[in-house]
């Protein structure tokens, strides 16, 4: 859940036609909680309406969750270390067993400079290949885009939103 919030705040940082409109939509969901959510959408807006405060807000978050999810990614693996992992056969063999270090730690070095490689080129060179050309257009309330779709990692919540036709049990089923 953290990385997904942490990518749709990152979505609407450009704030274009799409990032301000996908902000709206993903907000309002929250104002299906029954009493709270209107007052929790508001929080969240900073004021009555998607704005500057909410980009200023988003902007907060999508730089601190990262260093959240590092910390707890740390966490995990320092409580895997402690315990072990659990063997689902009940075998405890040490004869198949070799060192994590340096066999598995040079391979997932190899393996992150090949992925960071890549990003890096994908970046530098062609920034513009995975946006939208909606989001260039800078944001304005008072004029909706006629095709609002979401980005390929949204696209398995947008399905579950579009199937079932009642907003409260859309957000239950997420």
């Amino acid at each position: 859940f953290s990385v997904m919030a942490t990518a749709f705040m990152g979505y609407v940082l450009p704030w274009g036609q799409m990032s301000f409109w996908g902000a709206t939509v993903i907000t309002n969901l929250l104002s299906a909680i029954p009493y709270v959510g209107t007052t929790i959408v508001e929080w969240i807006w900073g004021g009555f309406s998607v704005d500057k405060p909410t980009l200023t807000r988003f902007f907060a978050f999508h730089f601190i969750l990262p260093f959240i999810i590092a910390a707890l990614a740390v966490v995990h693996l320092l409580f895997l270390h402690e315990t072990g992992s659990n063997n689902p056969m009940g075998i405890n063999s040490n004869a198949d067993k070799i060192p994590f270090h340096p066999y598995y730690t040079i391979k997932d070095f190899l393996g992150m400079i090949l992925l960071l490689s890549s990003f890096m080129l994908m970046v530098l060179f062609s920034p513009d290949l995975l946006g939208d050309p909606d989001n260039y257009t800078p944001a304005n309330p008072l004029n909706t885009p006629p095709h609002i779709k979401p980005e390929w990692y949204f696209l398995f919540a947008y399905a579950i939103l579009r199937s079932i036709p009642n907003k409260l049990g859309g957000v239950i089923a997420l």
